[in-house]
């Protein structure tokens, strides 16, 4: 069954969630818009699959989900039908519409266009595992630890999970950790329950999960390990301090 339109108020909170690109609680949207994403608008994004609402203390928290950026992005396509009366109203028809422009003019896409900066920086740029001069024989390759080298006890959630992984495989403070090495250390933790964990983390100040600089060293089973945040993969993540 087709999903029901949005109206404009559930439409600007879905906008508003995907130019920030992270998680963002009712109190920050408050703080910085003068708006919450509550009753209805809440409601019908749930339900609807695209954002994912958590309650954070007395509050929520919200993060557009992957079908939330493919609807954004048949927004920008297709542009908004009825946005209502008003400048406002017309102003978010007139810039969603036109961004599609950009789009086609640069080849970029939503994600990359409102990406926080530090998400797209390539992984090359920020602190690589330096490669062994060419005049010295390469290391040999790093073993593959085993799931079960990374204790877990009843009690952890996958992000803990996930975090005792990335310290077991991380060489030095700030390290790129590839997906592809990641994963295998989860044990029978549901890939669903993983990425919902990715992509929640993705808004924490710690954490940061970017694309594989050179896409031509992408293995199958990179491609397979990868995150799809927004309509972006992440094959890469850093967690420091």
């Amino acid at each position: 069954m087709p999903d029901k339109p949005l109206s404009f108020s559930a439409t600007c909170a879905l906008l508003i969630l995907m130019a920030e690109d992270r998680e963002m609680s009712n109190p920050e949207l408050k703080k910085k818009y003068g708006v919450t994403i509550t009753g209805k608008e809440r409601t019908t994004l749930n339900a609807g699959r695209f954002v994912t609402s958590r309650r954070a203390g007395r509050s929520f928290s919200h993060v557009v989900t992957d079908k939330g950026w493919r609807h954004a992005s048949e927004l920008v396509r297709d542009g908004i039908g009825t946005p209502g009366n008003g400048f406002a109203a017309a102003a978010v028809k007139a810039l969603v519409g036109n961004l599609q422009r950009h789009i086609a003019r640069s080849e970029n896409s939503l994600a990359e266009i409102f990406g926080r900066e530090e998400d797209l920086v390539p992984a090359n740029t920020g602190e690589p595992v330096a490669e062994p001069p060419a005049s010295e024989p390469a290391a040999a390759p790093i073993a593959q630890p085993s799931a079960a080298s990374v204790p877990a006890s009843a009690s952890d959630d996958v992000e803990t999970m996930i975090r005792k992984a990335y310290a077991q495989l991380a060489d030095k403070p700030n390290a790129w950790v590839s997906l592809t090495r990641l994963r295998p250390l989860l044990g029978d933790a549901p890939r669903d329950e993983v990425d919902a964990a990715f992509r929640r983390m993705i808004g924490l100040p710690d954490v940061r999960l970017v694309p594989e600089s050179n896409q031509k060293m992408l293995t199958d089973e990179d491609r397979s390990a990868a995150v799809v945040i927004g309509d972006q993969a992440k094959h890469l993540i850093l967690i420091g301090a």
